[in-house]
């Protein structure tokens, strides 16, 4: 179906001046029309701030759980607070006398790599920007990546040669190498428990390595080569014979976004299975990355655009195109749902989208499944983005604060031992912790599984009936469908009518359930 430039403008123009109801509307009854798409999506997501410091082409981004640093063809590395995005006293990092092309923060955010043309990959302290080592690559050739292992025991090094370089983290000395089959490593990315690592080739090879250095798999896998890869850090569950596989997802010359299915155990070894490609780009896939909860996966592509896809059905959920030239690099920040892109136009653009369900869905599952005392540093460190609390990650984080020790803290705790002289910041980490006690208390009482919804986890107040047979929080379902999801979020298949219908049976049944809950409470 064809539509004339008049439609377009009309849309445009609705657009400028913030009539987004009307809008969507107009956007709805044209929706077989892919440019008219991209205009509705792009409004999901908000450019917050442009960095414009670097004088060359940017080649990496890459997130702590406090910092942004970026990278580039005017051999420097930079590094920003996420605070307020401006410039660290002691950026930029300067040593590197050729380009830089990759930087990579260790776990925890206190060392950051970068490696080079010039043959070497430096190590840096974040917290001072002193120079701690600078670690030659053997036989001098280019560094293209450079990647930590999760648990900080290893950094890997990969170069133009073909060489791959295993140093330990802690000494900074070499540990292990090796050499790729066949061409230029470009690529690198860790499993999440750290008991294997992958790298792409520039000849189109996708290589498994264990922690060993001894190779376990390779396969060509993108016909003009890999320009990137990534691991998402949740597991997924493969329907066929319920194993729990890591995803990662590769991307290269070829235009093409590939996600694929690793299983690594000791009964079968290294299993690589293909899952899907996904399409949207019309040039080469520079980048890609997996969210930190594993549901988004971004990209960047010579045809100037960012894409943004659920990774469960591989829709497309944003579509943005603010930068004028090539996208060379794409990260999303751990916790919050923040994405910075970079590209050939020597601009780092930082996104921040409106939708929150996507980044809080860990910190629901965590709240609704496992007990808060239960929670892990990271999982508190996750709780203080979702609570608009990330001026305390650093303090929290240099205490090893855990569930248990969070639960525990009092005025007097955080005045005297954590040092949070803000009367407004103490009172507002009171009250949000005494609303995890509450919530804590009101689900000690198991609820019962169809009373939540599949979307949210959460008891459900407005149930409805959905096309696909299934019954989910009515808000919720609205959301996903004005999301363009057009799929049940049970099935993943498509959605033969959009109409929701009240349950009221089931809300009826919801009430009297409370209703015995609190008689109970009033007993005892």
């Amino acid at each position: 179906m064809e539509f004339s430039v008049t439609c377009i403008s009309a849309l445009e123009y609705m657009l400028s001046v913030g009539d987004l109801a009307v809008c969507f509307i107009y956007a709805t009854l044209l929706e077989s029309s892919s440019q008219i798409f991209l205009l509705k999506v792009d409004k999901m997501a908000t450019l917050i701030h442009t960095l414009a410091d670097h004088t060359d082409d940017i080649n990496c981004c890459a997130f702590s759980s406090s910092c942004l640093a970026t990278c580039s063809l005017d051999k420097t590395v930079r590094l920003y607070s996420l605070n307020n995005f401006t410039e660290l006293p002691y950026s930029p990092l300067k040593g590197h006398t050729y380009a830089v092309h990759c930087c990579c923060f260790s776990p925890s955010g206190h060392a950051l790599a970068s490696c080079s043309t010039d043959g070497t990959t430096m190590v840096w302290d974040t917290r001072d920007g002193r120079r701690l080592a600078v670690l030659e690559q053997p036989g001098g050739s280019p560094v293209r990546v450079c990647r930590f292992s999760p648990e900080s025991t290893y950094l890997v090094s990969g170069a133009a040669d073909g060489s791959v370089v295993l140093w330990n983290a802690q000494s900074l000395k070499l540990y292990r190498s090796g050499n790729a089959k066949d061409g230029s490593l470009v690529a690198c990315a860790f499993s999440p428990n750290g008991n294997f690592f992958v790298t792409g080739s520039s000849c189109g090879d996708l290589t498994i390595w264990d922690d060993k250095m001894r190779c376990l798999y390779n396969e060509k896998t993108h016909d003009l080569g890999v320009t990137c890869c990534d691991i998402s850090s949740q597991p997924v569950s493969d329907g066929e014979r319920g194993s729990r596989y890591f995803q990662m997802a590769s991307c290269g010359q070829d235009n093409q976004i590939k996600l694929w299915l690793i299983l690594f155990a000791d009964s079968v070894g290294i299993e690589l299975k293909y899952k899907c490609t996904l399409s949207g780009h019309s040039a080469p896939v520079l980048a890609c990355a997996f969210s930190y909860d594993g549901q988004m996966l971004v990209s960047g592509s010579v045809d100037k655009c960012v894409i943004i896809y659920e990774t469960n059905t591989g829709n497309i959920l944003h579509t943005l195109s603010q930068h004028t030239r090539y996208v060379t690099t794409c990260a999303f920040a751990p916790y919050i749902l923040l994405l910075a892109t970079g590209s050939m136009d020597k601009t780092v653009n930082i996104w921040q989208f409106d939708h929150k369900q996507a980044c809080s869905g860990n910190i629901i599952e965590n709240e609704s499944k496992i007990a808060v005392e239960n929670w892990s540093e990271e999982d508190v460190l996750a709780w203080l983005h979702a609570q608009g609390l990330t001026d305390l990650v650093g303090i929290f984080k240099m205490n090893n604060i855990d569930g248990k020790e969070l639960l525990n803290l009092t005025k007097e705790s955080l005045t005297n031992e954590l040092k949070i002289e803000s009367l407004g910041l103490r009172s507002k980490v009171l009250r949000k912790i005494e609303e995890l006690r509450m919530k804590m208390e009101s689900v000690s009482v198991a609820i019962p599984d169809e009373f939540l919804c599949p979307i949210t986890r959460e008891l459900m107040k407005d149930p409805v009936i959905a096309a696909d047979g299934y019954s989910y929080e009515k808000d919720a379902m609205e959301n996903w469908i004005n999301n363009k999801r057009r799929s049940s979020p049970m099935t993943n298949l498509p959605l033969p009518s959009l109409l929701l219908t009240p349950n009221r049976t089931l809300k009826m049944a919801i009430s009297r359930w409370l209703e015995t809950q609190q008689e109970h409470s009033e007993t005892t």
